[in-house]
């Protein structure tokens, strides 16, 4: 892997001059390689979470457990955990939306044992108030 190769790639404002440059090098980007080989080598997955606005990406220790991926979002929601509202990155692409994907049944409720798999698209259910009353009675 080239780090120069990979910033100039960076540098180019579109996608198009990217692939030009490429194809003059006869080279291509390794980075995505690396990324991939990096989280199995540490033994990393990650998941999803999303909202009307925004999609965020977290990562996690394989063989994580729903409320210690819940506790990388906020330790509150680790405290406070009820349940995992689950999707399977590959059926939400599959169907197109969320409501689709419920409607094909792939849409699942999952308690603290679930152990989140790479990919998985999940909404936290927590008990706000779960945290801070442990804090208060010291």
């Amino acid at each position: 892997i080239s780090g120069a190769f990979e910033q100039k790639l960076l540098e180019f404002e579109t996608e198009e001059d990217r692939k030009a440059f490429e194809q003059e090098t006869k080279c291509t980007s390794s980075l995505s390689k690396v990324i991939v080989q990096g989280y199995k080598a540490l033994q990393l997955a990650y998941f999803f979470t999303a909202g009307p606005d925004e999609v965020k990406a977290w990562t996690i220790l394989k063989g994580s457990k729903a409320p210690q991926a819940a506790g990388r979002i906020h330790t509150d929601f680790e405290k406070g955990f009820i349940m995992a509202e689950v999707m399977k990155f590959a059926d939400f692409k599959e169907h197109g939306s969320e409501a689709a994907v419920k409607a094909a049944g792939g849409y699942r409720q999952q308690g603290k044992n679930y152990v989140v798999e790479d990919g998985d698209i999940i909404f936290f259910k927590f008990n706000a108030g779960a945290g801070l009353t442990a804090g208060k009675k010291k």
